[in-house]
Parts: structure tokens; C-alpha cells; sequence
């Protein structure tokens, strides 16, 4: 089961930036998608249905912000929309599949840039996902959890991190909070298969160059609890994909 991650940066946006020319490759059986600002009904979804996707929404209260979706080919046994908790629902932050034995949740990771007020958010967000997963664990041992989770969680995972040692997204508490949470028993995919630097996910589009000269952040991942770890085939990140700031990420597990 080939399985994308991708922070679409709107989904409107990305639809006039080729990204149905995109789908067309077959680029996986599984698109999970962030931050899409949109809801079903404000796109050509009919598009979608001509490629064979079966496609899944969850969006905002608020209109035109955040946003979760998945696109798949394979049809989930079962679609969960949000985890239950307000403050995540409210935003789109998640949505749920079930592939067989396998869970996946697919999440959109607050931000704290705008400010102290999100900040603060964000880490009332993050520890109310972590005690969430330690449940869904016990009923659900194959979990993967994809999604842009705003979090750079060491030097290697962007380009200047002494200068951005006071940027949120990679914040002491928050790359706390990445090492608790890798340490509960979740595996960073991508690192299991590239131990190498300069490979990110993300680049900020307030300089034109940033991009260009690779001065980026890996805070997209596609993590997975050890009982997956055996079935991990092959992960990566597709940097040369341009539909948005971001690009897709990749995980392949044998299913």
C-alpha cells in the first residue's frame, strides 16, 4: 500500500497548479492531504471520481481554513471524521481510515506562528493528541499517522537551526514533544530509510530563492507504531512536486 502525505496549501489552488495532471501518474493507492481550505463541494470532485479515488472530507467551521482530506483508490472498510475533541474538530484537524487491521489518521498540526495565543494552543493540541493515540492504540495496534505536524524535530531537519532556535516549529518544548512521542513507540519512517541532510519538506515562499537554494524544514511525516515496522518497504520525500510550499511525502508499507 503506497501511502502520500501532502500539505496542499489549498486544494483550489493546487487544482490550477496541475495537481490533476499530478494524480494522473498514479503517484499512490493513498493521498492523504492538509490544510485543503476548501470542502468537497468547492472542487471538481467528479475529477477525482474519473481517476477511480474514493474521496473523504473534513473541513473548518471556519471557512477557507485548515482542512483534511483522503483521496484512495483501495475503499476504506470504515471513515472516521475528527478524533472527538473540540478544539481539534472545530479546525479539520483530522480524519480517520481503516484499511483491514490497519488505522490510518491523517492530521493537520496547529501552527503557533502567528503568535503566543496559538502557540500556546498548539501544545494544549499536541498533549491532547498524544494521551488520544495511547487509547486508539489499544484497540487499534497498526496505526499510521500521517501529516504536516508543523514540528522540525532535530538539526538535521532544517537548514538553520541555530537561527530559528527561537522559531516555532522548533521550539525546545515542541521538539520535546516530538522525542516523547517518537519514544511512546512511534517510528519515523522517512529516517528509516534516509539517515542523509538537507532533505525537507517544506520552504517558507516569503523569499522567492528559499526553495530554489533548498533552505528548508522537514515538518511533514508519516509515522507508524512498531507493529508496522516489519512491513516498511521504502519511504521518502518528493521535493521537485510543486503544487504548494510543501511537498508530498511517501511511505510504501506491504500490506
Amino acid at each position: 500500500m503506497r501511502i502520500i502525505s501532502y500539505n496542499v496549501n489549498g486544494i483550489r489552488a493546487a487544482f490550477k497548479k496541475g495537481f490533476i495532471d499530478w494524480l494522473k501518474t498514479d503517484p499512490a493507492d493513498v493521498i492523504c492531504l492538509q490544510e485543503t481550505k476548501a470542502t468537497k463541494d468547492d472542487v471538481d470532485f467528479k475529477q477525482l471520481e474519473e481517476l477511480g479515488y474514493h474521496h473523504h472530507w473534513f473541513s473548518a467551521q471556519k471557512k477557507g481554513y485548515s482542512g483534511v482530506a483522503i483521496f484512495s483508490k483501495i475503499k476504506p472498510d470504515n471513515i472516521s471524521l475528527g478524533n472527538g475533541l473540540p478544539t481539534s474538530d472545530f479546525e479539520g484537524r483530522i480524519i480517520q481510515a481503516d484499511f483491514g487491521d490497519i488505522r490510518l489518521i491523517n492530521a493537520y498540526f496547529p501552527s503557533g506562528t502567528s503568535g503566543d495565543e496559538r502557540q500556546a494552543f498548539k501544545y494544549v493540541w499536541l498533549d491532547e493528541l498524544h494521551a488520544w493515540l495511547e487509547a486508539v492504540k489499544l484497540t487499534h495496534p497498526k496505526l499510521i499517522l500521517t501529516g504536516d505536524y508543523n514540528i522540525a524535530h532535530q538539526d538535521i531537519d532544517i537548514h538553520d537551526p541555530k537561527g530559528n532556535k527561537k522559531s516555532s516549529g522548533f521550539l525546545p518544548q515542541e521538539k520535546e514533544w516530538m522525542t516523547k512521542f517518537l519514544g511512546a513507540g512511534w517510528i519515523d519512517t522517512f529516517r528509516e530509510f534516509h539517515k542523509e541532510p538537507h532533505r525537507y519538506s517544506w520552504w517558507s515562499q516569503r523569499f522567492p530563492t528559499v526553495r530554489l537554494n533548498n533552505k528548508g524544514w522537514r515538518i511533514d511525516y508519516i509515522t507508524v507504531t512498531e507493529p508496522l515496522r516489519a512491513q516498511l518497504v521504502n519511504a521518502d520525500i518528493y521535493p521537485d512536486v510543486k503544487h504548494s510550499d510543501h511537498c508530498p511525502i511517501y511511505v510504501e508499507i506491504k500490506n
